[in-house]
């Protein structure tokens, strides 16, 4: 599939993609003529990338963990320290949000009172 369809189908930008290429995030196939040729593969990685983007990981941090998926299972003990390292991170950001949630909502509780 074009990085058109390929955008579309994961909802990133081709400028993201491009970029996440030219980072090393993805490894694409290229045809004959240097298209990119992407894989129903691909789609899972990138959407995968995707997420972690979104829980807060680090740009370099989601560049060491590609590099380690690419060099294949002989790494997944490192992968998989990683992603548990990246879930602590997660939920201590959520327990903050909890927080700030909480007080927003006692906030505008206070304010409700006023009127």
């Amino acid at each position: 599939m074009t990085i058109g369809e390929f955008s579309e189908l994961t909802g990133i930008s081709c400028s993201a993609l491009r970029y996440y290429e030219d980072k090393g995030l993805i490894q694409v196939e290229r045809d004959f003529g240097n298209r990119r040729i992407y894989s129903d593969k691909d789609v899972e990685w990138v959407k995968f990338l995707k997420r972690l983007k979104d829980t807060g990981m680090s740009l370099k941090e989601m560049k060491h963990y590609s590099d380690l998926r690419y060099e294949g299972d002989s790494t997944i003990s490192e992968r998989l320290e990683i992603l548990q390292n990246h879930e602590i991170y997660v939920d201590e950001q959520r327990k903050l949000w909890e927080e700030y949630s909480e007080n927003l909502k006692s906030k505008i509780q206070w304010y409700k009172k006023q009127l």
